[in-house]
């Protein structure tokens, strides 16, 4: 994605946070026509050892996405965090234009499928342990036969992530704007709220230095 150097983030700990917090990301490959074809899925980012991340997740069996990573298995996901609109307001002057703010990361990955019942079994108690713990129970009191159907209709896959970009865009080149920025998105709504945690993280406050630009 384009990625003006003021806003980016290479700590890996922001972007592996982004991931985690805002799971339901976008998987996109080329289909057979050579066209994009974007499913959206949450995903679970897990590191291994050393610098390695993986992205967790699985499909419908008859989504043909899992089809396309098997025949192309390097493909892209995104991720959104939280965003909003940014009103020119709040700058001392008037000649400003809005802009939006964001926070995202794209990964480009390396696709393995995982098709073995058993494999598929063990990827959904990994996915239940991180989204809800307490269903791991009543997924082991339905049954096996239960288990095994549910199992044959999807298919799991294990994304590499080979490369990886964390956009932070907050205007952080605009320190004129960043106090009266900060009131409003204090204020605002869920994202807006979230954005102005993020400019707290990152020192953006009228008479600090910004973090991302040191």
């Amino acid at each position: 994605m384009y990625m003006p150097p003021q806003f980016n983030a290479k700590d890996p700990a922001i972007a592996l946070e982004l991931m985690r917090s805002h799971p339901f990301a976008s998987l996109i490959s080329n289909d057979d026509d050579g066209l994009p074809y974007v499913t959206h899925l949450p995903l679970v980012a897990e590191p291994r050892g050393g610098d390695e991340l993986v992205l967790l997740g699985h499909c419908a069996k008859p989504n043909p996405h899992w089809r396309y990573l098997q025949a192309h298995p390097k493909a892209v996901v995104t991720f959104l965090g939280p965003h909003s609109y940014l009103s020119p307001s709040v700058y001392p002057d008037l000649a400003r234009v809005p802009t939006w703010n964001y926070l995202a990361v794209h990964c480009t990955v390396e696709a393995r499928l995982i098709e073995e019942s058993a494999d598929k079994d063990a990827l959904l108690k990994k996915l239940i342990g991180d989204h809800e713990p307490a269903y791991a129970q009543q997924w082991r009191d339905l049954g096996e036969e239960f288990q095994l159907k549910m199992l044959a209709g999807i298919t799991g896959f294990e994304l590499r992530v080979t490369a990886l970009q964390c956009k932070v865009k907050l205007n952080q080149h605009r320190r004129e704007s960043h106090a009266a920025m900060h009131a409003v998105y204090s204020a605002g709504t869920p994202d807006e709220q979230a954005l102005a945690v993020w400019m707290g993280r990152l020192g953006m406050t009228a008479d600090a230095p910004v973090a991302q630009e040191r």
